[in-house]
């Protein structure tokens, strides 16, 4: 199996990436994607989840330009790839991995329009 790399990733996608690793701990809300590419913008939310008791351990691949991406990563590429456009409503982030996806999309433009009745009103 080939292994999926950073450098091997849209500067979009990169920067989704970065963004995952410097939360560390928390969630991403409100990140609008197009044409499978994540859109980091201003309205964008970032929450920090920050335990009190413990030292926090950044991710050792912040400080590297390239690195063999977590099956994780690869899989929320992948769903990226599969709905092509919508928003992420929220993004899990433990230890800098990105753990659940909440994504908005449009019924009209979801991956499995084909295996349901789409003659809904507009």
């Amino acid at each position: 199996m080939v292994e999926a790399r950073f450098s091997q990733l849209s500067p979009a996608r990169q920067a989704l990436v970065r963004v995952l690793q410097a939360v560390n701990f928390g969630e991403l809300q409100s990140i609008p994607v197009r044409d499978a590419d994540p859109i980091i913008e201003a309205t964008s939310v970032v929450i920090l989840d920050t335990k009190l008791d413990k030292d926090e351990i950044p991710r050792p691949e912040l400080s590297l330009s390239d690195f063999t991406l977590s099956a994780e990563v690869v899989r929320l590429m992948s769903r990226l790839d599969d709905v092509k456009n919508g928003t992420i409503r929220h993004l899990e982030v433990r230890a800098g991995i990105p753990r659940r996806l909440i994504f908005e999309l449009r019924l009209a433009e979801a991956p499995f329009r084909d295996r349901c009745d789409t003659r809904l009103a507009t």
